[in-house]
């Protein structure tokens, strides 16, 4: 498929989904509403959208179109109109059925009308879903049904109702298909009757409402260790063999432990609640307890516990859980992706020349020199300068190592010294750093990068077309030094999942993870811009219109016919058709080219305006770009009504700091010389880190001790946090102060409170505040159940017909004190697994 044909498929989509416009409308009002936002900007984006614009492209050069809505809401309202019309689609799709079943009521219509999510709209068209091998659906075939509403309408007996029953010579399905059925007996048909009863009952969609809203705020989940021999290998989720709490309340990174657990045969989930109060409340909604004789109102009553039981109850139990998982896994996508952006924008070194370090032990350490475009500098027999030393045991080789790499340092004038995290990272800092003091002429100054997923790198294809005459071992001390010069075009040629910045990533729909993530780094990659004479095919991938085959085109191009002097140029390039380059020029730079506004982020559809400008001032271009004062002196307002995409402050402020990199200024963090392991650290000690990870309780902090730290969300602040997210980015500098260490199981908690502060207020430990929430709701409910019987005496029959007939799903007695987790496992096991530095 063409890019063309690609930036155009939402535009089919949205069209082939059969909507009319008033849906098209009502959808429109929705999301404005929902977004708080006008209902005339959304419907400018869904012009825009449906015309195949991308979202880069809309926030930055379409503002006048839809009244200054930023990426950010963009996207919002991208992913919600892509739910509702998928919602829209599949209501309309419901209605069409159940009309053809003539099954179609104002209510059930209302009903459809009003679902509010995907799961609420399968739940109605359920009862009335073709089940032509159901128990209900054989029953009704041979001919019981006239029994069973016999049953429901007369004062007869279950017998009475079956006494005139003749069971046909063949059954067939509404098909015409004959099946195999067996109601030769009297038990078989009563059974055969009770089906369609509760099959019918099915369809009172108003009591199941009932039932799941009470269920779901009395109901706690459990976990317990799936057998002993999973204690020592499932060690990691043992604040989970024997624990309960409250559904309801159950936060989301606790729910994905558990799930995680479950996946992996270490752990059992079941939800735990009562019976009895519902199965009540079906009994009274049907009024069976007036229905006469007495045989019939006990087969009523059998019929009720079924509907409960076999029925309702492990659907409703599916469904809490299933919207739990789905809340929990938006959620944790959303903390990748934000994660993931912060990482992407983080702040670049810039043009330096760079050493890149791969620390390694019996391997040795890998060593790569970058200059300040990024590439592998060549010695003066034009071979890539690398090198591999062993200073560390078993070789011990480290007086070698020092010389090689002080001669390093200073043939080739190197800037920074950058060293991956990975083993033997500090060891090969102190050496470094041993070096650079002995010798001052050596201006380099040694920087701890992340390596997360740079050996995916090494061994990817990009990297073998790359850095084909290079060593595998040698192409991760590259890709560490170009992570220190530019983390976004670096980062990019590696799958997100691989960098490090997400929580059950693997644990989530993977589907909807990767679109995610395709879209954070298409917006920050956009957001930068990148010189299209330099850029990898990586990144051109996700500049706004281009995809991968065409990102390859403009490079293949690029090698063939030399650099691209101006914009103009990419439109040579084959598959770069009229509506792609629309998208993508504006984020495309020709630096030191035929026409200065190609090196901008003025897009060249604007370019007419800008040489109104320039007639205003009778000033060249060269002289007014980056000049403040002179742009601000213009009068513009002649100029604005040239342009309705994009207004003519937008263009002045961008001439202005032209090609601005919104990204921070580059500066790196310290750590401490005398802390290089765990066992170096002592609690009370304070330390410089940088955060690595953000997630719903907290932030891992990389000190340098080969083990990430965490600062529980308790411990952030003496105000109240909401959100980690809003305190922290990963790649902050932030100080720590440790007050925990469990060194067996590698585990370090930090205290981002300020030391003069700390003895102000004493914080409860997390573990004691969140597991006593469920055992507090257990103690309540065990009352309220002592106190029940005392009132009930005239329903005693019914109440032992009820209970008789559920012995296994009684809820189990819960201990009257809160199971705990421990101060330090309530700092580190919130989410069930240990964070190791890999």
């Amino acid at each position: 498929m063409s890019s063309t044909d690609s930036l155009t498929s939402s535009a089919v989509s949205a069209n082939a989904q059969g909507l009319d416009a008033t849906t098209h409308a009502n959808i429109h009002d929705k999301l404005a509403r929902a977004l708080g936002i006008k209902t005339a900007q959304v419907n400018a984006f869904v012009k825009l959208f449906d015309e195949g614009a991308t979202v880069p492209f809309i926030a930055r050069y379409r503002k006048e179109k839809t009244q200054n809505l930023d990426d950010a809401q963009l996207r919002a309202l991208e992913k919600s109109l892509n739910y509702e019309r998928d919602m829209a689609s599949r209501r309309l799709k419901i209605t069409e059925l159940l009309r053809a079943q003539d099954t179609l009521t104002d209510e059930l219509q209302a009903r459809i009308d009003n679902a509010e999510s995907k799961l609420e709209l399968e739940d109605i068209y359920l009862p009335y879903r073709p089940r032509r091998r159901s128990p209900a659906a054989k029953a009704r075939a041979a001919g019981l049904d006239s029994a069973a509403q016999a049953l429901l309408t007369q004062e007869i007996t279950p017998t009475q109702a079956l006494a005139e029953y003749q069971l046909p010579t063949s059954v067939t399905d509404d098909s015409g298909n004959e099946i195999d059925v067996d109601f030769s007996d009297l038990d078989k048909q009563l059974a055969g009757v009770q089906a369609i009863i509760v099959d019918e009952w099915t369809q009172a969609l108003d009591l199941l409402d009932n039932l799941r809203s009470g269920f779901a705020k009395t109901a706690s989940i459990v976990t317990s260790v799936a057998s002993e021999d999973k204690r020592e290998v499932g060690e990691k989720f043992k604040d989970y063999f024997d624990h309960s709490e409250s559904l309801a309340r159950l936060p989301n990174h606790r729910l994905l432990a558990m799930l995680r657990g479950r996946q992996e045969n270490v752990l059992g989930i079941k939800v735990d609640g009562e019976d009895a109060p519902f199965i009540e409340k079906i009994i009274n909604h049907f009024n069976i307890d007036a229905t006469a004789p007495s045989e019939r109102r006990e087969f009523l009553l059998e019929a009720a516990n079924s509907l409960w039981k076999d029925k309702w109850r492990p659907h409703i139990e599916h469904r809490l859980l299933t919207e739990k998982r789905l809340a929990a896994e938006a959620d944790a996508i959303d903390v990748f992706a934000n994660n993931l952006q912060h990482l992407l924008m983080s702040a670049p070194a810039g043009p330096k020349v760079i050493l890149g370090v791969d620390p390694g032990i019996r391997h040795g350490v890998k060593m790569a020199i970058i200059d300040a475009q990024g590439h592998v500098m060549l010695d003066t027999a034009d071979k890539p300068v690398v090198a591999t030393v062993y200073p560390f045991a078993p070789d011990n080789k480290m007086s070698e190592a020092k010389v090689l790499i002080d001669e390093l340092l200073s043939t080739y004038d190197v800037d920074l010294v950058a060293i991956g995290n990975g083993t033997a990272s500090r060891e090969t800092d102190a050496m470094i750093k041993e070096i650079l003091s002995a010798n001052h002429s050596l201006k380099a100054k040694a920087v701890i990068v992340n390596e997360s997923g740079a050996s995916v790198y090494s061994a990817s294809e990009l990297a073998s077309d790359e850095l084909a005459d290079l060593d595998v071992s040698v192409r991760g001390a590259v890709s560490i030094a170009r992570r220190l010069q530019d983390p976004l075009s670096e980062l990019v040629k590696v799958d997100p999942k691989a960098i490090g910045v997400g929580q059950y990533q693997h644990d989530v729909n993977q589907n909807q993870l990767a679109d995610s993530l395709d879209k954070v780094t298409q917006d920050s990659v956009n957001a930068v811009g990148v010189d299209v004479n330099t850029a990898s095919p990586a990144i051109l991938a996700h500049i706004a219109g281009l995809n991968r085959n065409v990102a390859q085109q403009i490079v293949s191009y690029r090698k063939e016919h030399g650099a691209f002097a101006n914009r103009e140029a990419l439109k040579d390039v084959p598959r770069l058709g009229v509506k792609t380059f629309e998208q993508a020029a504006g984020f495309l730079r020709v630096h030191g080219g035929s026409n200065p506004l190609d090196s901008t982020g003025v897009h060249p559809e604007s370019y007419d305006m800008v040489n109104s400008l320039l007639e205003h001032t009778n000033k060249d271009l060269n002289e007014i770009i980056g000049n403040d004062g002179l742009l601000n002196s213009i009068d513009t307002s002649t100029i604005a009504a040239n342009d309705d995409n994009i207004s003519v402050k937008a263009i002045v402020e961008e001439l202005a700091k032209p090609a601005r990199d919104p990204r921070p200024e580059f500066k790196t963090a310290s750590f401490r010389d005398d802390v290089n392991s765990i066992k170096d650290l002592s609690e009370g000690m304070t330390l410089e880190g940088v955060v690595t990870n953000v997630t719903a309780f907290g932030c891992f902090v990389d000190v340098g001790v080969h083990q990430d730290g965490l600062v529980h969300i308790s411990q952030m602040a003496n105000d109240f946090v909401a959100d980690p997210m809003n305190r922290v980015k990963p790649g902050d500098i932030v100080s720590v102060r440790v007050i925990s260490i469990d060194e067996p199981r590698g585990r370090i908690g930090f205290s981002m409170k300020p030391e003069a502060q700390k003895s102000e207020g004493r914080v409860k430990p997390a573990a004691a505040t969140k597991t006593k929430e469920p055992s507090t709701n257990t103690d309540r409910s065990n009352r309220s159940k002592d106190k029940r019987p005392a009132s009930r005496g005239k329903r005693t029959d019914k109440e032992r017909r009820v209970s008789d007939n559920q012995p296994n799903r009684a809820s189990k007695p819960k201990a009257e004190t809160p199971s705990r987790i421990g101060t330090l496992g309530a700092l580190l096991q919130e989410a069930g697994v240990t964070k190791t530095k890999k």
